[in-house]
């Protein structure tokens, strides 16, 4: 009697995520083949593709450890599958990418570089041993280099470098790692580094490096060598990485940081540092086991961390004044991990720009704008398609969460509950990015930062442009900020016109409220606390101060702080002087011009005093807010820390920091009304002024203020009784304050919501603007 063969069938598997670039062909490769299963996999512009044949009990294997056993960076949103009749496939094939139908395969950000490429470029007996470039699927440029989908080599800025024999029996190998890794590359093959001098450089700076001479320096060693001699002997060096050009300075050299902080210029916000490695990260500051998964991670992000007592070695007063914090991040591309192995010691590496324009990417570029920083360019000859700064995260409440979302992060999405008509939604001013919905997802840009200058603008069009043609998008319509003047919202307004489709305005709270239940993927309704800087109300004030009861749909606003004026507008931005005398001009009225006894008010000369005054009588010029971040400012002055200011939050930062951690007494902020309840700070700022007039310490007072901003948001969210709360806008990056008021709304049973894919600032707004016009679309 014949032998019964085993019935065959065929599976048709469409799996969408991240699983383009992360081996995930080659896996399905080897998982086909090992169960004895025929058939095929493939890439296209929407995602991976399978087909597969063989006894049902290898296709039932087969579906049990495909997501079980995926690569190590795939992540699968969706696995459809279909029983089909046998085809009778003779082997299994991967077939080479199509790029036929909609674009919405997840292209994925650029990765740091993985234990086993960094193995092979320290080891002295492999071929790419010091090789700058050396990347495999599991790690290298993504996002950065990739011009159009599918993710293929073709369609990368990895075109021109043509593969070597030895490469190409990798590329072609499913079995190696290496296997279909785009932008893989050896030194007989790939990109390589040159180190030049910047146009303004003296001969004195070539005295410095060990040859006496820049153009001596041939090969990707010597280059690297070169760059180390310079970084330690206390000169600037512009170094082209992933995403864009860093600013690097040994960061033990405080004359060499006084340097470079003139020459960006950057007066004094913080520098992020660069350390060779976890112990030396560990070295200069507090590392928590949650931080140091966080800096190894494929993300390899900025980390915010501890000052650690005793650093001074290693830190120079001037990296990070001002603060017991400190930016780390460790070596995230072969390059980085080289040089920083040549220096051995921390080197500030900020973003190649100057302050208010974007990264720099191209060296022509670098030289026009940076020649006069950077005494010298490690620059390299891989073309960058994009800029991509750094991103930037901090631990809260045991989980990592970002502050800026740029590399290791973007594009990936934030997933949708449903399908939604293509929707460009253009952001805010400050901190600007730009979303856009394909189907279920909302791909969000890359950080781009402040509209204030031609450069920025100019970056911002270039991102969205870039977004919809790597997408072949065409917005159904373009969501923007409710504010008039912004930039961003000029340009959807024309862009709108232009093309003739709908513009949707969505105001600036109700975008960070919309944002958190997205990014929490919870569709609400909560109870928003939403404070920040600036934000233009519907009723043509700037608000700040916000509590918003709703959803992505609408919102009511519930509660709001006690308004008052900022003589000046933008310029009380810039000086918290101004906005103290403001608030003491609102509590005592004519005799906040005799209270010389108060920091702000001295600080102010008897002709700014009476200016002021006059703008404050006629209410010329001073707008009317409910600023959260304004109050910060204005008490920040009152108790001495900052009278003007060089960057956003400096004067809220600085009072966060010097706030008693252990202090629990809170000033008195009342409710007042019903119909919004009003947060009267009038008692809180009376109360600080008999402090201040008692000798109490800043400390003490810093501690009774953010104490009473918490209890008086528990006081609302009692009030209105909506069981989750959702905590959003620039004011939730000040860890106290967070932390605390999580806590205490925690205690009273509700349920609290923080960012953790996209920032609390305004990186959040594109996100919320883009899921309340989708809500508006489904209405109309």
């Amino acid at each position: 009697m014949p032998i019964q063969q085993p019935l065959q069938r065929r599976l048709r598997v469409e799996i969408h995520g991240a699983v383009q670039g992360v081996g995930f062909r080659p896996f399905i490769y080897r998982l086909a083949t090992e169960l004895g299963l025929t058939g095929w996999v493939i890439n296209d512009a929407r995602g991976v593709f399978i087909e597969v044949e063989g006894p049902d009990a290898a296709l039932d294997a087969f579906l049990q450890r495909l997501p079980a056993e995926t690569p190590p960076l795939a992540r699968i949103r969706t696995l459809d599958t279909a029983w089909l009749e046998p085809a009778g496939f003779d082997g299994f094939e991967i077939r080479h990418s199509e790029d036929t139908g909609q674009k919405t395969a997840l292209v994925l950000p650029d990765i740091a570089t993985c234990p086993d490429c960094l193995a092979d470029i320290l080891r002295p007996s492999d071929r790419r041993f010091g090789y700058a470039f050396t990347n495999c699927t599991n790690c290298g440029p993504r996002f950065s280099i990739i011009r159009a989908l599918p993710y293929d080599r073709p369609n990368t800025t990895m075109r021109r470098f043509i593969l070597c024999p030895d490469c190409r029996r990798e590329y072609e190998d499913p079995r190696d790692r290496r296997f279909h890794a785009q932008p893989t590359a050896c030194p007989v093959c790939g990109p390589h580094l040159q180190l030049v001098a910047s146009a303004s450089a003296s001969n004195a700076t070539f005295a410095l490096l060990p040859s006496g001479n820049v153009d001596d320096l041939d090969g990707d060693m010597a280059a690297i060598r070169g760059a180390a001699a310079a970084l330690r002997a206390g000169l600037i060096v512009a170094v082209k990485g992933l995403g864009g050009f860093h600013l690097t300075v040994d960061a033990r050299n405080g004359p060499a940081v006084a340097r470079l902080r003139e020459r960006k210029p950057r007066r004094d916000k913080p520098f992020a540092v660069m350390a060779r490695d976890l112990e030396q990260a560990r070295a200069i500051s507090i590392v928590s086991p949650e931080a140091a998964a966080l800096l190894l991670s494929p993300e390899a992000p900025i980390v915010l961390l501890p000052r650690r007592s005793g650093a001074d070695a290693l830190l120079a007063d001037d990296v990070a004044p001002e603060t017991p914090n400190v930016g780390v991040m460790l070596p995230y591309t072969p390059l980085h991990h080289l040089l920083m192995r040549e220096v051995g010691f921390p080197v500030v590496a900020t973003s190649g720009n100057l302050t208010d324009e974007p990264i720099c990417t191209d060296e022509d570029e670098a030289q026009a704008r940076l020649g006069h920083v950077a005494d010298l360019f490690l620059i390299h000859d891989r073309p960058i398609a994009r800029h991509v700064d750094d991103s930037v995260a901090w631990v809260l409440r045991g989980e990592p969460r970002l502050l800026r979302r740029a590399r290791g992060y973007a594009p990936l999405p934030v997933p949708l509950p449903e399908a939604v008509p293509t929707i460009l939604a253009v952001g805010g001013h400050l901190k600007n990015d730009v979303a856009l919905s394909v189907d279920r997802e909302a791909f969000i840009s890359q950080h781009i930062g402040d509209l204030e200058t031609a450069e920025a603008m100019d970056a911002f069009e270039r991102v969205i442009a870039d977004f919809l043609n790597l997408y072949e998008a065409t917005p159904a319509a373009i969501a923007h900020d409710l504010h008039p003047d912004y930039a961003s919202t000029r340009w959807a307004l024309e862009r709108a016109a232009r093309d003739g489709v709908p513009h949707i305005p969505v105001q600036h709270h109700h975008a960070h409220l919309a944002a958190c239940l997205a990014d929490n993927e919870i569709a609400g309704p909560a109870l928003g606390v939403i404070w920040d800087g600036t934000g233009y109300g519907t009723d043509g004030t700037i608000w700040g101060g916000e509590f918003l009861l709703g959803d992505a749909a609408g919102y009511e606003r519930v509660a709001h702080l006690r308004p008052f004026r900022l003589p000046g507008g933008d310029a009380a931005v810039h000086e918290p002087r101004r906005v103290a005398f403001a608030l003491l001009w609102e509590l005592l009225g004519e005799d906040a011009l005799t209270r010389t006894d108060l920091a702000p008010v001295r600080a102010l000369t008897e002709q700014e005093r009476a200016v002021l005054a006059q703008m404050l009588r006629r209410d010329f010029r001073s707008p009317v807010t409910t600023s959260a971040g304004r109050l910060f400012d204005g008490i920040a002055a009152l108790v001495g820390l900052h009278q003007t200011i060089t960057f956003e939050g400096q004067a809220a930062m600085a009072l966060e920091f010097a706030a008693d951690p252990h202090e629990r007494a809170a000033y008195p902020l009342p409710l007042t009304g019903a119909d919004p309840i009003v947060l009267d700070w009038g008692p809180l700022l009376g109360a600080l002024l008999a402090d201040l007039r008692d000798g109490a310490s800043t400390a003490i007072m810093s501690g009774r203020f953010h104490n009473a901003l918490v209890e008086a948001s528990v006081a609302v969210a009692r009030v209105i009784g909506q069981s989750q709360v959702a905590l959003s806008g620039g004011c939730f990056q000040n860890r106290l304050l967070t932390e605390r008021t999580a806590e205490r709304l925690e205690q009273e049973g509700f349920t609290v919501l923080l960012h953790c894919q996209v920032p609390p600032n305004d990186g959040a707004v594109s996100l919320g603007q883009l899921v309340v016009a989708a809500a508006e679309l489904r209405k109309s």
